[in-house]
């Protein structure tokens, strides 16, 4: 569940929908600082099943100052003294690796983090193919989070990073499986919560979805609409392999899409 769910919701609504996930087998909770006030939201809903759920929070900063203090913010956000991963977020280009990656970057900070207790595993996620390719090139991370959807993949973008994280032993967590194109220029946004335009019929829901639970995927994170949400679940928990005729069906999907990311 990504914490954007619950973001400008009234707390109750927020807490129900996380009861109801948990109860419905949904144990991985990923959040960050940019997601409005999801962190808010996200720590007083969460906190009755905090020692029963892996719970993931990330920084955008590059820098160790800055990083260090959206680490303690979020975890005073989400009322917990650790986090079970902490990511590195949205690594795009090469400069902003160097960065990170450098003397005085964000990387220092979630180390040392690691060393007090406060973050158990450490990942990153990353828009881009070349800047997670060098990312993990450039450090053993525990995990990547990573744009893994059938009409980006079946654009060329995608299959390598799978097999660049598999091949590093890193844990592969699946962002944007209902993605499906960009919203019209200047047209209306249905979903408020998301940037790109969703699956949101069921039948192309269920094999977008079927489709990314089918890689060597480690867990899939849904997108930020309550509503598509629980699709999600009610798919997941049905959930069967996509096969051949399946796998046709869904390049056919994809062919005459243009996909949220361009190759590189």
């Amino acid at each position: 569940m990504g914490g954007i769910v619950v973001s400008r919701l009234p707390q109750h609504e927020a807490d129900a929908i996380v009861a109801e996930a948990v109860a419905r087998g949904v144990n991985y909770f990923d959040v960050a600082p940019t997601y409005g006030d999801a962190e808010e939201r996200l720590g007083p809903a969460l906190e009755p099943y905090r020692d029963g759920v892996f719970l993931a929070c990330k920084t955008g900063k590059r820098d160790a100052e800055a990083a260090r203090h959206e680490l303690e913010r979020s975890l005073r956000n989400l009322h917990t003294d650790h986090f079970d991963l902490y990511q590195l977020h949205g690594l795009t280009t090469l400069a902003e690796v160097e960065t990170a990656f450098g003397d005085g970057g964000a990387l220092e900070t979630v180390e040392a983090a690691r060393q007090e207790g406060k973050v158990r595993f450490i990942g990153f996620s990353a828009h881009s193919v070349e800047a997670a390719e060098e990312a993990l090139r450039r450090y053993r991370f525990d995990s990547i989070l990573f744009p893994f959807n059938c009409v980006c993949w079946h654009h060329g973008f995608g299959p390598q990073v799978l097999e660049a994280a598999r091949e590093a032993g890193a844990a592969r967590l699946a962002l944007k499986a209902l993605a499906r194109t960009n919203w019209p220029e200047g047209g209306e946004k249905k979903w408020k919560k998301c940037w790109y335009q969703p699956f949101d019929r069921r039948e192309e829901a269920a094999l977008a979805l079927r489709f990314t639970l089918s890689q060597e995927v480690t867990a899939a994170v849904s997108s930020g609409e309550p509503t598509l949400f629980k699709m999600a679940v009610e798919i997941a928990e049905e959930f069967e392999p996509v096969g051949p005729d399946e796998l046709a069906r869904i390049a056919a999907l994809a062919e005459p899409l243009h996909p949220i990311f361009p190759e590189k």
